[in-house]
């Protein structure tokens, strides 16, 4: 599915990375979400690999990439350690300044790698969230009722890792069907992909870690970092899935970044596999001649 792609695990000071690597161009990163791996690129990456060296990789506790047990206070999950992987990765391959998208978790790791590297990032698109701080801060029974899984995964170990991993496959594909408009979107091979990754204890430890260190550390980082994201910035969202519906999301935006711009999309929560043609040239224009809207 990622043809003329290399795989390598890259080493960081405190990780193991799973890395694909192809095309040619300045380089991008690309970020995945919560539960699936780098695969949910699959239908955009080998178009992007035209024009950019495309980096995907698999974020800390996610797919093939290490898997640490957490810390007592998940400073090892934070967005800023998921972050300062994915800078060693570039550094590794030799890239000082690069693109970034990312797409939910990836996206929030993407926006901390804009704060504590402004200068590494040319520009970055990020893929249907608001930042966590404001989410959580805006909290409602409709918030939670979407969004349940934020404060089911939270929850002290071991409760959410031991009922998810009674029936890890029922809990993948619940969150797949009701965050998507279409899961059909999800091919055969990219459901083998994520549910072979999801099926691991570690896996569905780590990941919770992720989110409660998305409500603790990430938090305090949040507020004690209260800078804006200076690069150019992209926001695009699912203009049927709940975030498109629930914020507004420029006005929100303009507050975190000083050059802000987005449009919706017609899908889900799912951008790339949902809307992967038109999320691609969004991707594209952006980037390379700034003329999306």
């Amino acid at each position: 599915m990622f043809p003329n792609f290399k795989q390598k695990f890259i080493n960081t000071s405190s990780a193991t990375i799973n890395v694909i690597t192809g095309g040619k161009g300045f380089p991008l990163l690309l970020l995945h979400g919560y539960p699936q791996t780098h695969y949910m690129w699959h239908k955009i990456a080998p178009l992007l690999a035209d024009e950019f060296t495309v980096v995907a990789t698999d974020l800390r506790g996610y797919g093939d990439s290490s898997k640490p047990k957490g810390e007592p206070d998940h400073s090892n999950y934070s967005k800023r350690t998921l972050a300062q992987d994915q800078v060693e990765v570039m550094a590794s391959l030799g890239y000082d300044q690069f693109f970034v998208v990312g797409h939910d978790r990836g996206a929030r790791v993407g926006q901390r790698l804009a704060l504590d590297y402004p200068k590494k990032v040319k520009k970055m698109i990020l893929l249907d969230i608001v930042p966590t701080c404001k989410m959580y801060s805006l909290t409602d029974q409709d918030f939670a009722t979407a969004y349940y899984h934020w404060f089911f995964l939270i929850q002290p170990y071991p409760l959410p890792e031991t009922l998810i991993n009674n029936n890890s496959e029922f809990f993948l594909r619940d969150c797949l069907n009701k965050w998507s408009k279409d899961f059909s979107a999800f091919t055969p091979d990219a459901m083998s992909e994520y549910l072979r990754c999801f099926r691991d204890w570690n896996t569905i430890h780590a990941t919770c870690e992720e989110y409660r260190a998305s409500a603790s550390i990430d938090l305090i980082h949040d507020k004690t970092n209260a800078k804006k994201i200076h690069c150019p910035l992209l926001i695009l969202w699912g203009k049927n899935g709940f975030i498109g519906n629930r914020y507004d999301l420029l006005p929100t935006w303009w507050s975190y970044g000083s050059n802000v711009r987005g449009a919706a999309i017609d899908c889900g929560h799912f951008l790339p596999e949902e809307a992967p043609e038109e999320t691609y040239f969004a991707i594209r224009d952006f980037l390379l001649i700034d003329t999306y809207f």
